[in-house]
């Protein structure tokens, strides 16, 4: 299983920097039916071929994702 992990650092309040993380898994369900929960200061995503969570830290967001086999080998162009 092909993963990838993806981290910037960013200069917001914690409160902004969820609020942001938010727009995104909205746009990525409404984009690519990613279905999505919150656990605390992480977002748990997930379809088909696709896990993944993103956390919201203190000073930076962290991107985790593990892709299935179909998705794994475009894994470059992702």
């Amino acid at each position: 299983m092909a993963t990838i992990a993806i981290a910037k650092k960013h200069s917001l309040s914690h409160k902004k920097a969820k609020e942001a993380a938010q727009k995104v898994a909205e746009d990525l369900n409404e984009r690519f039916g990613l279905a999505y929960t919150w656990h605390g200061d992480c977002i748990d995503f997930t379809r088909p071929g696709l896990t993944g969570q993103l956390h919201v830290l203190r000073d930076e967001v962290r991107l985790d994702c593990k892709l299935g086999f179909l998705l794994g080998a475009i894994k470059p162009a992702i």
